[in-house]
């Protein structure tokens, strides 16, 4: 069986690669948190130079944790972009003071700011909003900060299926933009088709909203897996494409692969120069060794490994 394998991947690095899809994914971020970290010998063995790693902070996981995992990646090459979940941070001492040991432990300065999923917030902020009004991050001199973004609402801001509060988040996020010394951009949740993506990020454009977008993928995984993190993370109409997945016997073990929204998406960049999505942001929900290996069959220079 190993043998098959083998065989069978080293097919996959044989085949041609897609330059559009190539161009689409050149400087794509990945996300880890510290318990998957862990399980990674060496990032530059799996990702190319300076790529941008998110660690995803879940509630419960020590900012100790946090910043020793930040501290190994940036020790690897890597520019370190955290989340800061608004719900998990008491206040703004705390605040400050995560700040502060991202900067001197890891040379931290980009971060994620977010809500987070956190149905009763820890103290006193439940918004990134919140955390930006502050100012801790620009009186630290954070070069890049990243809001969430949100292709098929957000259930959790608004709870009655409209995008109201989302959108007008979007709006205070753009004009806040405007003022900060730090790039921004918003990196979104994962979704599956690339038509309602098109179709929102076209809607943010005419909004007045120009603040690049980041667009999450799900790398590639077990259907099952995927299935259950969407649910999870309130993934709306483009559920529907692994369901439909689900329901065909001959697919029904094959693993998911992003090959298809990312192959639409690139292309509707190609003919498209000024399309406001300028990234991928991959969630490696099947892994990160798994993830990257797939980006490197399909990315060509675009993914090549720092040590490859």
């Amino acid at each position: 069986m190993a043998l098959l394998n083998f065989k069978k991947r080293d097919a996959a690095e044989k085949a041609p690669v897609n330059p559009t899809v190539e161009a689409f994914l050149q400087g794509y971020s990945i996300e880890v948190m510290p318990r998957t970290a862990e399980k990674v010998e060496d990032f530059r063995a799996l990702l190319p130079e300076g790529t941008r790693v998110y660690i995803a902070h879940i509630e419960g996981t020590p900012i100790e944790d946090m910043v020793k995992t930040a501290k190994r990646i940036a020790a690897e090459g890597y520019p370190v972009m955290p989340h800061f979940p608004a719900r998990i941070i008491k206040d703004a001492a705390t605040l400050e003071n995560w700040i502060s040991m991202y900067q001197g432990e890891a040379g931290v300065d980009q971060a994620l700011l977010l809500a987070g999923g956190v149905e009763k917030p820890h103290g006193e902020f439940h918004s990134s909003m919140q955390l930006l009004e502050t100012g801790l991050f620009d009186k630290a001199g954070f070069k890049r900060l990243n809001v969430a973004g949100h292709p098929e609402g957000n259930k959790d801001i608004d709870p009655d299926g409209s995008t109201k509060n989302v959108d007008d988040a979007l709006r205070w996020k753009q004009k806040f933009s405007e003022t900060t010394d730090a790039e921004m951009a918003l990196a979104t949740q994962f979704a599956f088709d690339a038509k309602p993506i098109i179709a929102w990020a076209d809607d943010l454009k005419a909004a007045g909203i120009d603040l690049p977008v980041h667009i999450g993928i799900a790398g590639p995984a077990k259907l099952q897996t995927l299935i259950k993190f969407a649910i999870a993370c309130g993934v709306g109409p483009s559920l529907k494409v692994l369901q439909k997945r689900a329901m065909d016997v001959s697919k029904l073990l094959l693993p998911y692969e992003p090959t298809d929204v990312i192959t639409e998406l690139a292309n509707h960049k190609a003919a498209n120069p000024d399309f406001n999505i300028t990234n991928v942001h991959f969630f490696p929900l099947g892994g990160i060794k798994t993830n990257a290996n797939w980006a490197i069959d399909n990315g060509g220079a675009s993914a090549k490994p720092v040590n490859s």
